[in-house]
């Protein structure tokens, strides 16, 4: 079974967005960063799938994590089995 496609929105000089985008690379999570600062398009259906405006918003397949930390994302990824990829 393929792997559901992760994207990760975020907005520029957020720091949760920052430390998101830091952990998933470190730990080689495949994933589309997408600023909503920069695509409003973007930005909209950021909010139609999380229902608010903050960010980071991690979407995966049907499943979404949405202003959160690290803490949060460990324990999100955890609960839903995502574990790291082998390198």
């Amino acid at each position: 079974m393929d792997r559901p496609d992760w994207i990760l929105y975020v907005k520029t000089r957020c720091p949760w967005c920052v430390e998101a985008t830091a952990y998933l690379r470190q730990h080689g999570y495949k994933f589309e960063e997408i600023d909503v600062l920069r695509d409003g398009a973007a930005y909209k259906e950021m909010q139609k799938v999380s229902g608010q405006r903050y960010t980071p918003t991690l979407v995966i397949g049907d499943l979404m994590l949405a202003d959160f930390d690290v803490g949060q994302l460990e324990d999100f990824l955890s609960e839903h089995a995502f574990l790291p990829p082998t390198r």
